[in-house]
């Protein structure tokens, strides 16, 4: 699987891109057809803890899926998203067995 990562207006430190890699990898264990993965971190500029943004695109074979989530971290919000996207690989994956 390609995995690319791009932070928009910052510099992501190498710990970050380490984690995002790492739990970014594990989705493949849920499906084998993952093409790439496209992961945008931005800051925003809200005056509230909540302004971390992960949004995370996943082009599987057939389909695209998409998930975005706000924390007070990155990682936290790529928990989120990882969780949600998990979700998405196995209806993904279902309905390709139904289908075929």
């Amino acid at each position: 699987m390609n995995i690319k990562i791009q932070s928009i207006h910052f510099d992501a430190d190498s710990k970050l891109l380490d984690y995002i890699t790492e739990k970014v990898t594990k989705l493949e264990q849920f499906s084998d057809k993952i093409i790439d993965t496209n992961i945008y971190l931005k800051l925003n500029n809200h005056r509230t803890k909540d302004n971390k943004h992960v949004e995370v695109k996943i082009n599987i074979l057939h389909t695209t899926l998409f998930k975005e989530a706000e924390a007070s971290s990155f990682e936290a919000a790529l928990e989120v998203v990882i969780d949600a996207l998990k979700i998405q690989i196995k209806k993904h994956k279902e309905l390709l067995l139904e289908k075929y």
